[in-house]
């Protein structure tokens, strides 16, 4: 894992500021490559071959070819042995070494071969010209910055501003991020600052960037065979985890009372010589400690019944307070979740011991884990019925009775007009910014509607909120997270299982994983419903963090903001929620990450 970062002119000074800015993501090595055209600089974590072989950035033996890659590639041994019994005498042992001789040899149709998580530049000595490519499920996060003249790309937003570029605020994004809580892509908060989108190559002539498709999410021929959807599980995700093992550094597991990294922890266990360094966050509160406390406390019985040496950390509203800017700054940019104390927080704590940590993300975009996709599932089996009936008996609640498409999405997606239009001013607010952002994803409806909204929330929220939350807030400590659910083969495979295999109760959705991983599994945690990963920052609104709350979301605090929002109907907002007449968790956190976020990115 690194940073990798890079221009279109030679400037190694300016490279070495971009370095600097993204040393978090790379402690153990820095590098940097310049020449007539180009610069290319990375800060690497060494996870494969620690050794200076793996220096980048690498350069082909003949000078062709120079390669700045972050992420890490599954199936690098099959490829390099390939590579071998072809000729290639390889200097390293590192999975970069092997992307860049297959690349030499296949260019861009290389890229269907890859297993694996990654953001890469590769520049073309010979031809000027230079390539970058994302993975299909885009975990790795790559932004770029072209104005017709000067070309810039990063692993972080905030090292392309080590340039003079403009900072200029995109007033779609704006809206989309208080209707969504994060800004979906291609789209940042800067209006000249984009997302590389995932699964895309790009190439870079020196005039203009052409960015293509190398991978696409579509919807696949439906299994018929339940036992048969319950084998391929299973074995795709054991040889998924076992896949995702190569490391030369400590590996341990983020572990949840859920069910995703639970069964994470029975392939870690089966394929471990000793016992999984397992890590857990637990919340310091006088108030519903049980509620907020009850997966921490599913994780400790969990590991006492895989074995594992399992740690954990204990936070409080203090903690988040006296870290809050901090993690602002590692996310570049504005993401409103409350649980991103404690991904922060714990990923600094798992550090001390491991380099490397699995997660369970992408479960319940894949398998239908969330209660939308039971509703939707039985809006479509039971037709007009339920439509005429909801309208008539849950009139608050009509667009989720109509028929399938970007309205109801947005029902169940985007937060509610009413409360986004009493602080954003009338004349900054585009009401119907999402409609027109997600209408696209419902242009060609497939033959499974559950499984097309599983497939939008993988191509969004999935991508843009949860895994470029998660990659940051690891990454500000120098920590991989892998995803072995979102492992390329599983995924391939989610979408050809139809919705009528995954959904379960409201409650206990992902029924065929749950009946593929039973056997593996601990009774207790077969039991459990569905409960959201949440912290008790509504309480500690109240509480610990009332003051800081107060101070920031003061007109005084960002003046340039009175453009957008009205500071009294937000003053209003928040005391409403301090005195517990109104729940506005969502709307108040939404507005301090902004005002944070602004201080500190639009200056």
């Amino acid at each position: 894992m690194c940073a990798i970062n890079g221009f279109n002119f030679s400037d190694r000074g300016l490279m070495e500021k971009m370095n600097e800015t993204t040393r978090h993501r790379g402690p153990d090595d820095e590098g940097v490559f310049t020449s007539d055209g180009i610069s290319l600089g990375s800060r690497r974590l060494a996870i494969i071959d620690t050794s200076p072989a793996g220096h980048q950035p690498m350069s082909t033996p003949d000078g062709r070819y120079a390669i700045v890659y972050n992420g890490e590639l599954y199936n690098f041994p099959e490829l390099r042995q390939e590579l071998e019994a072809k000729g290639v005498k390889f200097r390293s042992h590192s999975d970069t070494e092997t992307l860049l001789e297959l690349f030499a040899r296949e260019g861009p149709a290389c890229l269907s071969r890859l297993n694996g998580i990654f953001a890469f530049a590769i520049w073309d000595n010979f031809e000027k010209r230079l390539f970058l490519a994302r993975d299909p499920v885009g975990v790795k996060p790559l932004y770029y910055y072209f104005d017709g003249r000067r070309f810039i790309f990063s692993s972080e937003a905030k090292a392309v501003f080590c340039h003079d570029v403009s900072r200029t605020l995109n007033s779609e994004a704006l809206n989309l991020y208080f209707r969504f809580l994060y800004v979906p892509a291609p789209l940042t908060m800067w209006e000249k600052v984009r997302k590389f989108p995932a699964g895309c190559f790009g190439i870079f002539d020196g005039k203009t960037l052409e960015i293509k498709h190398f991978w696409k999410l579509r919807e696949g021929d439906y299994l018929e065979s339940e036992e048969e959807t319950r084998r391929l599980i299973r074995e795709k995700f054991f040889a998924a985890v076992k896949r995702q093992l190569i490391s030369d550094r400590p590996l341990g597991l983020f572990l949840s009372g859920g069910i995703d990294s639970t069964a994470i922890l029975a392939a870690m266990t089966k394929e471990a010589s000793g016992p999984v360094k397992t890590f857990s966050v637990g919340f310091k509160t006088l108030i519903q400690s049980e509620r907020y406390n009850a997966d921490f406390e599913l994780a400790r019985r969990s590991a006492a019944f895989f074995k594992s040496e399992h740690r954990e950390l204990v936070i409080a509203g203090k903690d988040l307070k006296e870290n809050f800017e901090k993690i602002i700054w590692h996310l570049d940019e504005p993401v409103s979740n409350p649980i991103q104390g404690a991904t922060y927080l714990l990923s600094a704590f798992a550090k001390r011991e491991v380099d490397v940590v699995f997660g369970g993300d992408g479960g319940d975009e894949l398998f239908g884990g969330y209660d939308r996709y039971w509703y939707n599932f039985w809006l479509e089996r039971l037709g007009e019925l339920p439509r005429r009936l909801g309208t008539l008996i849950w009139p608050g609640h009509a667009q989720k009775f109509r028929p399938f498409g970007v309205e109801r999405f947005l029902s169940f997606m985007s937060q509610k007009e009413a409360i986004v239009s009493r602080f954003l001013k009338p004349e900054a607010n585009m009401a119907l910014a999402g409609a027109k952002h997600f209408a696209p994803y419902f242009e060609k409806s497939w033959k499974d509607a559950t499984n097309q909204m599983m497939a939008v929330d993988f191509q969004t929220w999935l991508q843009d909120e949860s895994l470029l939350r998660t990659d940051k807030l690891t990454m500000a400590h120098g920590l991989e997270e892998r995803v072995p659910i979102l492992d390329l083969e599983m995924v391939k495979l989610a979408f050809q299982i139809p919705a009528r295999f995954k959904i379960g109760t409201r409650r206990r959705g992902k029924r065929v994983f749950r009946e593929a991983l039973a056997k593996d599994l601990p009774p207790f945690i077969l039991k459990e419903e569905k409960r959201g990963w949440f912290s008790p920052a509504s309480k500690w609104l109240r509480d610990d963090l009332k003051d800081f709350a107060r101070e920031v979301l003061s007109e005084n605090y960002y003046p340039q903001n009175t453009n957008f929002f009205d500071f009294k109907e937000i003053q209003k907002m928040l005391d409403e929620h301090l005195e517990s007449k109104s729940y506005h968790l969502n709307t108040l956190w939404s507005l301090i990450t902004f005002q944070v976020w602004s201080r500190m990115f639009l200056k």
